[in-house]
């Protein structure tokens, strides 16, 4: 149930991303299509997220140390960019214009998931 939980909230969080950084499209034929294609990109970014950044951050660990940590900032719109190469190689309707909007979008994406995900409270918090 958890993990149904957290794909929702990214996908909302994609969808408020949508609407406010241009050049993060999702164009679906009707609100279904947007929605269930919204579901499928937000699949596709967790399971990038949870399978490449961990061994970024191990291979890039100087990287972090040297820019702060900016350095993740740049990681997170490379990683936004390939769930845009991944969902148009699946032919979905997800569109991110370049490396700027990457940039803002995975902002706004984690800006938005730590958002929700503080209104929406774990499973095991309610002990």
């Amino acid at each position: 149930m958890g993990f149904l939980i957290r794909l929702v909230i990214t996908a909302i969080a994609l969808w408020v991303t949508t609407l406010i950084v241009p050049g993060v499209d999702v164009t679906g034929r009707n609100g279904a299509n947007t929605a269930l294609t919204l579901l499928v990109v937000a699949l596709i970014f967790g399971v990038v997220n949870a399978v490449l950044k961990p061994v970024i951050k191990v291979v890039g660990c100087v990287f972090y140390l040297l820019t702060l940590g900016l350095f993740a900032l740049v990681v997170n719109a490379l990683l936004f960019m390939l769930t845009d190469w991944l969902a148009r190689a699946l032919d979905l309707p997800f569109r991110v214009d370049g490396f700027w909007a990457a940039f803002w979008g995975a902002i706004v994406m984690a800006v938005v998931t730590w958002l929700i995900s503080v209104a929406v409270p774990d499973r095991w918090e309610r002990r």
